[in-house]
């Protein structure tokens, strides 16, 4: 039997509406977390077309995008690039610091923040930032540190919808 699904308490509009940085793992978030090697050593992955539309335009409303990855791919460059994401940064193992040091560059609080992660490794950025937000299926410690967990899955809409969270806490009541 399945564990169940964190219960995701509500985020007031106002701290979505804070929010001037959303940043993201790679695999796991913005994929289902697998990554194809054919034998001749190409990778792909699979990324939502909704996630992106929600990225480009959260972007379009002011909020800046970053991706932090524990891994370099070829694959999430050609992707943050189709989608423009300004600020792309892999091979970092230490999600806490690479997220505290674009903050710190953009002058940014950690309540100016948005991450979501998947992994024990994300769970350090996940406590820190102004909102915390992992995925059905996260390892117990992004769970635990998160403060809201999507309904959506990796890699088939969860981005977007904290996209939509975000844009609709900027729209006029």
């Amino acid at each position: 039997m399945p564990a169940a699904r964190k219960k995701s308490p509500a985020v007031a509009r106002a701290t979505w509406a804070r929010v001037r940085l959303f940043a993201m793992d790679v695999d796991g978030v913005l994929t289902d977390g697998t990554v194809l090697i054919s034998s001749d050593g190409t990778e792909a992955k699979s990324f939502s077309i909704l996630d992106g539309l929600g990225l480009k335009r959260l972007a379009a409303a002011g909020v800046a995008v970053a991706w932090i990855s524990g891994r370099p791919s070829r694959a999430t460059t050609l992707r943050a690039a189709e989608l423009g994401i300004p600020h792309v940064i892999q091979g970092r193992i230490d999600k806490l610091a690479a997220l505290q040091e674009l903050a710190a560059q953009l002058r940014l609080t950690a309540a100016d923040c948005a991450y979501m992660g998947d992994d024990d490794i994300d769970a350090p950025a996940l406590a820190w930032a102004g909102v915390g937000v992992s995925v059905p299926g996260a390892l117990p410690a992004a769970l635990a540190a998160a403060r809201y967990v999507t309904r959506r899955t990796p890699g088939r809409g969860a981005v977007r919808e904290i996209c939509e969270h975000l844009l609709a806490a900027r729209a006029r009541p």
